[in-house]
């Protein structure tokens, strides 16, 4: 039997544990029948180099336990036939996927917030569910509500055929500007990982109870173009490395897993004084 599993290439067939690296960089460059490529020589130089920053945050909290700076003093890198970026071009590349789009249902946040955190992730991951409960109100609260941080949700559906239906049903509803009440709703029912308890009608029941017009959300669940943004971001994920979730960018740098909140806390604080 073929798995059914729409993962970009190179994407990890399992959850990630947190703090575990999620980053495989020499996929994104070979796969042309997929169409995942980088978008720019700059971009080229940010995936070259993606795979050591994330180590090296990863290490420097499971070594430190969070109490060290986690995003410097990153080694240098090599990539094949590329120069080496330093840190601060790579850091300033994947800090430039911040799309700040007023109109962006899927971002909450003052768009001129001093700090952008994209967020890779996927419905179905149980730590993705971690972190939407137990550490994103925390930074919403601190952060996002005083106008300091931006979040910017980017789909990446790795773990299977109903990860790909539920971010689909979560553009859906944010066609009625409503994909962060069904965020909410979906992660305080989750079910487990291609339980298949997640169908059309399942989707209904969810969206009605999130308060959303379930007729109108039912039409949009076929609309085709919602499955194409989906799929664009996905496609912008495996660009930088990503195989796993969740995994963020805070102004560029990398923090994977689902980390504690203090892990958030402090780079968010230490982007905030390099830019008072």
């Amino acid at each position: 039997m073929s798995d059914p599993t729409p993962r970009p290439p190179g994407a990890a067939s399992s959850p990630q544990e947190p703090g575990a690296t999620a980053a495989d960089p020499g996929a994104t460059a070979e796969d042309t029948d997929s169409g995942y490529r980088p978008r720019s020589p700059k971009m080229a130089t940010a995936v070259a180099l993606i795979a050591v920053l994330v180590a090296a945050v990863a290490l420097a909290f499971q070594s430190s336990g969070g109490g060290e700076d986690p995003v410097a003093d990153a080694p240098g890198a090599t990539g094949s036939g590329q120069a080496t970026p330093s840190q601060e071009e790579a850091i300033e590349a994947l800090a430039a996927l911040a799309r700040r789009d007023p109109d962006d249902p899927l971002a909450r946040g003052a768009v001129d917030a001093p700090v952008v955190m994209v967020e890779y992730s996927d419905f179905q991951c149980p730590y993705c569910g971690r972190y939407a409960v137990e550490t994103a109100p925390e930074l919403v609260e601190r952060y996002v509500d005083t106008g300091l941080l931006r979040m910017e949700w980017r789909d990446f559906p790795y773990l299977g055929e109903e990860s790909l239906t539920v971010a689909v049903a979560a553009r859906a509803a944010g066609e009625q500007q409503m994909f962060w009440e069904f965020h909410h709703a979906f992660f305080a029912a989750q079910p487990s990982p291609n339980s298949g308890e997640i169908d059309t009608a399942w989707l209904v029941a969810l969206a009605r109870n999130a308060g959303l017009d379930t007729d109108w959300f039912a039409a949009d669940l076929d609309d085709p173009s919602l499955r194409e943004r989906v799929e664009r971001d996905a496609r912008e994920g495996q660009q930088i490395g990503v195989s796993g979730t969740p995994a963020f960018l805070i102004n560029g740098h990398p923090i994977i897993g689902a980390q504690p909140t203090e892990a958030f806390v402090q780079v968010i604080e230490q982007v905030l004084e390099t830019t008072s």
